[in-house]
């Protein structure tokens, strides 16, 4: 296929926004305080991953490359990338790793049969090592794998992971499941291990219940109650397995939200703002700077390109 086919028929262009798509971007504020300067989890780490389904008219351009690495996976449809080797195209069950670049790249999804596409973006210390050890330049051309749930599987624990908030432990989860996951694309043939069971404990309970009611405003009181605990034998429990209080993981959660709606809808901000439990858009801009590093006009400004 010639350079530039890609756009015949691409009469709309679609960033983000696909029914039962699935995102999250790590906060550039949080991995700057919990990964970049951990000794050991800054070798490679999770900064975005995300789901989106026959993503009709996906297209994404990056003027000055990227600084992570992305791992695309296709699982139906087909897809395709340009940098400034050329064209390629991207088919159900093939996956392409572009290792981190300053040069041009675009990529989208094709305009008849639109790919359904999982996708991880990784960076760390080691990254640079990684590539070159691994020869990972090969994976440029898109490279046939053999269907296997237990690789979806992956994808979904390091994305359920976090999406039950930053606490170390679900950061250290995650990204140790992102090696497990890169690897089962290097190293095909390797096979899978089970994956471990969780313990589905009282203080997990609490940060599902939390998920399911990001618009509302719990408090500790009421969570503790909920789960017959005292406020501060609860608090002592949650701190000990999440590493912060209650209150902040619950915020930290509805930023993840507010997030997600900044990235996939045209939502006025006060209206994120509502959902996420905030009825003042001020407050709400205030907390928001102060756990993501950046007001949310900015973030909508900045983080969807």
């Amino acid at each position: 296929m010639k350079k530039g086919k890609s756009y015949r028929g691409l009469l709309t262009r679609k960033r983000d926004g696909f029914m039962g798509e699935k995102q999250i971007i790590l906060p550039l504020k949080l991995l700057k305080k919990t990964i970049v300067n951990d000794p050991f989890l800054n070798n490679l780490y999770i900064t975005l991953i995300g789901y989106f389904p026959k993503a009709t008219f996906h297209y994404r351009e990056r003027r000055w490359g990227c600084e992570d690495n992305i791992l695309f996976y296709c699982l139906d449809g087909k897809g395709w990338y340009e940098n400034k080797d050329g064209y390629r195209e991207i088919k159900a069950n093939e996956f392409v790793i572009l290792p981190a670049t300053n040069k041009y790249l675009r990529y989208g999804a094709d305009a008849k049969d639109p790919w359904t596409l999982c996708w991880v973006h990784f960076c760390g210390n080691q990254l640079s090592h990684f590539n070159n050890v691994y020869s990972l330049n090969q994976f440029l051309t898109p490279t046939l794998l053999s269907p296997d749930e237990k690789r979806i599987q992956l994808w979904e624990e390091m994305y359920n992971t976090l999406e039950m908030g930053y606490s170390i432990s679900n950061l250290s989860y995650a990204n140790f499941c992102l090696y497990h996951f890169v690897a089962s694309f290097i190293f095909p043939n390797n096979g899978f291990s089970k994956f471990p069971v969780k313990n589905d404990n009282i203080i997990t309970q609490a940060i599902k219940y939390m998920r399911d009611n990001l618009h509302e405003q719990l408090s500790v009181n009421y969570l503790a109650n909920k789960f017959n605990y005292s406020d501060s034998h609860f608090s002592n429990l949650f701190h000990k397995q999440t590493g912060i209080s209650p209150i902040d993981y619950f915020i930290q959660m509805k930023m993840q939200k507010a997030c997600q709606l900044l990235d996939f809808t045209d939502a006025k901000i006060k209206d994120v703002a509502i959902s996420v439990g905030f009825q003042d858009p001020y407050y709400f801009t205030r907390i928001f700077r102060k756990f993501i590093g950046t007001s949310p006009t900015e973030y909508r400004l900045t983080k969807k390109g």
